[in-house]
């Protein structure tokens, strides 16, 4: 059985600093990817990045590149995500899905198989 759990959301001041995790278990595939999304009250769900387990390509929304960073540990099946520079627009609710025979653009929520539950992050101003 496929599972993702995430960790390390909690509170922080604008301008700090979070770092999540997302620890994958029963994955037998070769190639794959993670993708980390966001969801904020009232709004939809949005990619936020995403790497590739084949070649360690990322990929990142806009609105975070150069403040976020996508990272592996295939010897710990984890995915890390640093968030540096906090704004109080990127409070939400963040989840890490499994992509595994999907095709698209990779934040297409659709093409995503598998979902952790996912964990707040704040930003207070």
């Amino acid at each position: 059985e496929v599972q993702l759990v995430e960790s390390g959301g909690g509170l922080v001041q604008a301008g700090g600093s979070l770092r999540l995790s997302c620890v994958a278990s029963g994955f037998t595939f070769d190639d794959y990817a993670i993708g980390w999304f966001r969801q904020a009250p009232g709004k939809e769900r949005e990619g936020v990045s995403c790497i590739s387990s084949s070649d360690g390509s990322t990929y990142y929304a806009d609105s975070v590149k150069g403040r976020f960073t996508i990272s592996s540990d295939n010897a710990k099946n984890t995915v890390y995500l640093q968030m540096n520079s906090l704004k109080p627009e990127d409070t939400a609710v963040y989840y890490c899905a499994a992509l595994i025979d999907g095709y698209g653009p990779w934040d297409k929520i659709s093409i995503y198989s598998y979902w952790g539950q996912g964990t707040q992050v704040t930003v207070s101003s």
